[in-house]
């Protein structure tokens, strides 16, 4: 069982999205005993509450519902817990190996390594932008959670 944590600010835009993304495209290739995933922030700002309206209305667009998902701080339990923990940007990324022990630093690392269509690392956080910041958002994290996958099944 390989265990991922997407990991943004505040767990109610991008790693939520990842979350809900990869969750989906784990069911479609029958991978749920394989793989398992979760989402966190680097922030408590939002703990407990539902993902942003916005991002819950555009991935259901797409037949990914977030509604079940509730915004969670990172906590020292997760750098064990979990075998690779994906952060959206490099902000907090650099939170994320902060708070980890150094036997954890191989864990970390960006989302958008994985990515095979988009040439950057960070997914953009779209709070305060239009919705189009939440397709993009939408776009990358099914760009990126695809090729982790990919990269999950040939180390199988």
């Amino acid at each position: 069982m390989i265990r991922i944590l997407f990991v943004c600010m505040g767990n109610i835009c991008r790693s939520p999205t990842a979350e809900g993304v990869a969750s989906k495209l784990i069911i479609n290739n029958r991978l749920e005993s394989f793989i398992k995933v979760d989402s966190a922030g680097t922030h408590g700002y939002h703990v407990g509450e539902p993902p942003d309206l916005r991002t819950c209305e555009a991935a259901l667009r797409r037949g990914i519902d977030l509604s079940g998902l509730r915004a969670r701080k990172v906590v020292p339990e997760d750098f064990e817990r979990f075998d690779l923990v994906l952060a959206m940007d490099h902000d907090n990324l650099a939170l994320l190996k902060r708070g980890a022990r150094p036997e954890h630093h191989a864990k970390l690392g960006l989302f958008m390594s994985y990515a095979s269509r988009f040439d950057t690392e960070e997914v953009p956080d779209p709070y305060y932008g239009g919705e189009r910041g939440f397709e993009l958002v939408l776009d990358m994290a099914e760009d990126a959670a695809g090729g982790l996958i990919e990269a999950l099944q040939r180390r199988k």
